[in-house]
């Protein structure tokens, strides 16, 4: 059985057992966490929830929080000796899908 979730304005295919980083979550390490934008079941049955499947929802683990790889931003403009670079890391929510509730 897979869902389709949806969270931090992203969408997510997850099975039980699947470790997926998703935009923070204010939630501690170890904390278990229910996600219930759900907006597809499938597996034996195929559900679609318009928007979301009504009494879906899926239990998820915090397993860390972090932040990913820096990435630089520049920007120029030409003829005016204007450059400037900055840095950006975004944080991120490691869950791990522990089971899914149709």
């Amino acid at each position: 059985m897979y869902a389709v979730l949806e969270t931090g304005g992203k969408q997510f295919r997850v099975q039980v057992g699947d470790q997926i980083k998703v935009e923070k979550i204010t939630a501690e390490v170890g904390e278990s966490i229910a996600l219930d934008k759900v907006l597809m079941l499938g597996g034996d049955s195929l559900k679609v929830g318009k928007p979301y499947v009504e009494g879906a929802g899926v239990k998820a683990t915090v397993l860390a929080q972090g932040k990913e790889k820096k990435i630089l931003v520049g920007k120029f403009r030409p003829k005016s000796g204007y450059r400037r670079t900055r840095g950006h890391r975004q944080p991120y929510t490691l869950l791990k899908i522990e089971a899914i509730n149709a």
